[in-house]
């Protein structure tokens, strides 16, 4: 079961809460209160937990399921100036780029991943990842500390941040059974490409062309 079902149960679930309110104000008008009142409680309960699972749908809406290695994105660089260039990002599978400027000598991609068990595993929820942050770093550490920093979100803030909760309120999620961040980080050179793949490890960069490669020679 995924995002799309869960939103789909919680709509479910919120029609039964409407007919029970419904049914609540039918049975007040024949002066029914004990039936009326034992509706109005069964709809209300129905409202809350679709409004629930409704939220937790819309947060995970953002993140991809991952069952394998698979490609992220691939990111490709252009030179505007001294430790100075244009990252251009493409996501997978749909392939839609958007340019960024990143300054410093490295370029590092930062992902959120959430694993699930007990009630998440029993609704087959897969390990799932968001693409988070893309920065640039500098080599040196005196450089990194002092000079001009350039860093990108990747996500829309989500109405309850899930990754959030869960670190700050375990026990509210007893489903998500880890989370974790991940990063990859490789020289920038001016033509160079790389493709990122997701994995069980985590985030890996791989070099795509000569450029790439002749700009991670001796990089470690």
């Amino acid at each position: 079961m995924q995002t799309g079902t869960l939103t789909a149960l919680s709509v479910l679930l919120a029609a039964l809460g409407v007919l029970a309110l419904l049914a609540t104000l039918v049975r007040l008008l024949r002066i029914r209160l004990f039936a009326a009142a034992r509706s109005a409680l069964s709809g209300a309960l129905l409202l809350a937990v679709a409004a629930a699972l409704f939220l937790v749908s819309s947060n995970l809406h953002g993140y991809a399921r991952l069952t394998h290695e698979e490609p992220v994105a691939e990111i490709g660089f252009e030179t505007l100036g001294p430790q100075l260039y244009r990252a251009t990002l493409a996501r997978a599978p749909t392939g839609a780029a958007q340019s960024y400027a990143l300054a410093g000598d490295e370029w590092q991609l930062d992902a959120r991943v959430l694993k699930f068990s007990g009630l998440g595993a029993l609704l087959g929820l897969d390990t799932l990842y968001r693409l988070e942050r893309l920065g640039g770093r500098y080599r040196e550490l005196e450089q990194e500390r002092t000079a001009q920093r350039s860093v990108h979100s990747l996500a829309e803030a989500p109405i309850v941040d899930l990754w959030a909760l869960a670190r700050s309120k375990p026990r509210w999620l007893p489903f998500i059974d880890a989370l974790y961040g991940s990063a990859t980080y490789l020289p920038m050179a001016d033509g160079a490409r790389y493709r990122v793949t997701i994995g069980p490890s985590g985030l890996v960069a791989r070099p795509m062309n000569e450029a790439a490669e002749q700009a991670n020679r001796g990089f470690r």
